[in-house]
């Protein structure tokens, strides 16, 4: 009766992983002739696992990844490629989210930046680093909405303030100029605060005929790239090579 009872407050404490645990503790015979602190420790380390699974999860889920199997692991380095694979080790341990960096990532379309982005994000979530991945066209055109519905100002705040943004096609396409606005105020606000990955195809030399008014362009860029790490992915599209294999 006591067990039940306390298997119920548990539970009503919304603490089912430890109730679960001690549940079983009891019903375990080898748990027997442990004492009552290694028993008490190996209930709150269920709970403690069980939590902290579920908010990797939550964060996993909340970046909304275009690939969200992508992994560091799982990289391909083929000789074509040209990756630098002691740089890529180096980001994935997170060093330049606390150093608030930035990353680039740069090649043609279809050879893996979204993979590796996405790859770096999930080894920010892993040591619980909040993540947004968006297309630039998809943030330029949800701010435009925004203005329109009064929800401008929390939507900003939303990308200033996340932790590692990606933005992937970023200047994908020419900015008008309160596009190049929006992307200069979430790019200065993060700036020194929060990192953030982009992915293009185009290398910053031609960032700034692509964000258009030359003193927006200024402003953009000296932000990013001064202190970024800058990956270069070579060879031929990886989606066109596997259609292949």
């Amino acid at each position: 009766m006591l067990t039940e009872n306390t298997v119920s407050k548990l539970h009503e404490m919304k603490l089912s992983v430890m109730a679960q645990s001690f549940h079983a503790q009891m019903t375990n015979q080898e748990c027997v002739g442990l004492s009552f602190e290694d028993r008490f420790s190996l209930i709150v380390d269920s709970e403690w696992a069980s939590r902290k699974s579920n908010r990797l999860n939550r964060l996993i889920r909340s970046a909304e990844y275009a690939i969200p199997g992508a992994s560091i692991e799982n990289i391909e380095y083929s000789p074509e490629r040209n990756l630098d694979k002691a740089l890529i080790s180096r980001l994935s341990s997170c060093a330049y989210v606390l150093e608030t960096n930035n990353v680039i990532i740069l090649g043609a379309t279809g050879v893996g930046k979204t993979y590796l982005a996405s790859a770096f994000g999930l080894a920010a979530n892993r040591s619980f680093y909040a993540v947004k991945y968006i297309r630039l066209p998809d943030l330029l055109a949800e701010l435009a909405i925004s203005r329109g519905d009064g929800t401008y100002r929390k939507v900003m705040k939303k990308y200033k303030q996340v932790r590692l943004l990606i933005l992937d096609e970023y200047l994908l396409f020419p900015l008008k100029e309160p596009e190049a606005r929006d992307l200069l105020e979430i790019v200065d606000a993060r700036h020194k605060v929060a990192s953030t990955i982009f992915c293009s195809q185009f290398a910053v030399a031609g960032w700034y005929a692509k964000i258009g008014e030359p003193t927006l362009a200024e402003a953009i860029c000296d932000r990013i790239v001064h202190n970024s790490y800058t990956i270069k992915i070579d060879g031929k599209s990886m989606r066109k090579r596997k259609s292949i294999t």
